[in-house]
């Protein structure tokens, strides 16, 4: 199953957030980067059917506003940044409404299994009889995936799912967003601020920039020394660690690390 778009645009008012954007969500990880206001949210929520922008975006060669919002729901699962709640629902009530469209008049002993497998992978199986509104903004968090991924999706977005969590958990997360992708054959794609969890964790990272795709490729092609420095404004080194993985070290801003390369060579 592959999830593109054609060349779509989409506007906030008279506000030009993506230009002409074209993208492939195919099986494996895909990362979306950029700076704030790229564009990289509104684009999950074009992909995804909530936005509705200029252009087509195609689910198999097939147009995504011609699946109804049962059956697209079915296909994607989508997680948004904002996770407020109100609903006074233990965590494992809130995991088991991700298999919402499989379960009928009754909970199968599947089901809960299921959703206990999810939450011990994801380390919140002592939180299973909380209430979500206990919780805090980090186990909020891991919830919310866990309930994504318990919809058993075949394309998966997940708009910045590192939010609110500490240095571990993130990398605990990406690791299962990883197993899960592989395991299931299906395609993830992702927005994170991190560049470095970036090329962690995706096969294919596309870089925004002004709503517009300022290029793709695999994390090593793609996250150079030029390109990070030139749509962050931030001076960086890239390098690569005993195990070949990579890794992008900034140095500081670029008018900055100018400036004081410039007053060396004025004191040399």
């Amino acid at each position: 199953m592959i999830l593109k778009t054609e060349e779509i645009s989409f506007s906030y008012r008279s506000q030009p957030v993506l230009k002409d954007v074209s993208i492939a969500i195919d099986p494996g990880v895909t990362a979306i980067v950029g700076p704030n206001a790229s564009g990289k949210s509104t684009l999950l929520r074009c992909l995804c059917g909530i936005l509705k922008p200029a252009g087509d975006v195609l689910l198999d060669d097939r147009s995504l506003h011609t699946y109804g919002e049962t059956e697209r729901s079915k296909i994607i699962s989508y997680l948004p940044q904002s996770l407020a709640t109100r609903a006074v629902l233990t965590v494992f009530e809130v995991v088991l409404l991700g298999r919402l469209h499989r379960l009928g008049w009754s909970v199968s002993h599947e089901d809960t299994r299921q959703v206990e497998v999810l939450l011990d992978e994801f380390g919140i199986a002592d939180l299973s009889e909380r209430y979500i509104t206990e919780l805090s903004g980090g186990q909020q968090q891991l919830v919310a995936i866990a309930q994504a991924v318990a919809r058993e999706p075949r394309i998966l977005l997940l708009d910045e799912p590192n939010t609110n969590l500490d240095l571990r958990r993130q990398f605990e997360i990406c690791a299962r967003i990883r197993q899960f992708t592989a395991a299931r054959g299906i395609g993830t794609a992702l927005t994170v601020h991190d560049v470095n969890m970036a090329a962690h964790i995706a096969d294919v990272v596309y870089v925004l920039e002004d709503g517009r795709i300022r290029c793709f490729g695999p994390p090593s092609d793609v996250l150079t020394e030029d390109l990070v420095s030139s749509v962050y404004g931030v001076s960086v080194r890239v390098s690569h660690d005993e195990e070949g993985r990579l890794l992008i070290t900034p140095i500081g801003l670029q008018h900055e690390t100018a400036r004081n390369t410039a007053g060396k060579e004025t004191d040399a």
